[in-house]
């Protein structure tokens, strides 16, 4: 079975349509699709409901798929570094579900488990509670989250073989993996593609049966926040 594609446009080619639900790995600008984003935005896939921790900056990451409108619903937990995300959610021009950050990447892996929902206190006595069943557990209340089954996951690794075999770098190992695994295709891109077997077994964070197309490229290394010491 192929995997490997030669561009981000063709492994998303025939599998994308208006309406979907897109799950998106990364964290901050740290392991973010970015070449797989950039495709989105030139397929002119419209609608899209996506889940993800954040939503990049303003010009960079999925702020470019909110940039050009193609969003219609964001799920995610943090949105503080995207003015535009923040305009169009007060504007009432896009849709919000706000997810606490363990209970998202939970949904997410729950999802790529065959989980339909699980219950939880993360939430229990405030706004993220309202509208959802609530159980007692040895005097404890718990509410219930369902899992999240993705049209696609897009998302981005440092090494993996043609097979799909994938290892993180630190942080993007956050919310990729669980990304990965709740799409019902999903597309990873890398940095570099190694031959079957060069990867230690035990270092590999996502099993290949999770991936089913593969792209190499160039990636962008930005910092959010950049902090540094004044001159001396």
């Amino acid at each position: 079975m192929k995997k490997v594609y030669g561009s981000a446009a063709e492994a998303l080619d025939g599998i994308l349509h208006d309406g979907m639900l897109i799950a998106a790995g990364g964290f901050g600008l740290c392991g973010i699709p970015e070449l797989l984003i950039e495709a989105l935005v030139e397929s002119g896939v419209k609608d899209l409901t996506v889940a993800s921790n954040n939503a990049g900056v303003d010009d960079f990451g999925l702020g470019k798929l909110l940039a050009t409108r193609q969003i219609k619903k964001m799920m995610s937990s943090y949105v503080g570094e995207n003015a535009e995300f923040m305009r169009q959610y007060l504007s009432g021009e896009l849709e919000l579900e706000f997810n606490p950050q363990g209970t998202l990447a939970e949904r997410m892996r729950a999802g790529g488990a065959g989980i339909p929902g699980f219950y939880t206190k993360t939430g229990v006595g405030t706004v993220i509670a309202d509208g959802k069943d609530v159980k007692s557990w040895d005097g404890q209340d718990y509410i219930l989250e369902e899992g999240i089954f993705a049209d696609i996951s897009i998302v981005k690794a440092w090494k993996a073989d043609a097979t799909g075999n994938a290892i993180f770098r630190k942080t993007a190992r956050n919310f990729n993996p669980p990304a990965a695994m709740c799409g019902k295709i999903c597309i990873m891109e890398v940095e570099e593609i190694v031959p079957v077997g060069a990867l230690d077994p035990d270092a590999i964070h996502l099993p290949g049966v999770y991936v089913h197309r593969i792209i190499q490229g160039q990636h962008e290394k930005r910092i959010e926040q950049r902090t540094t010491r004044p001159a001396a």
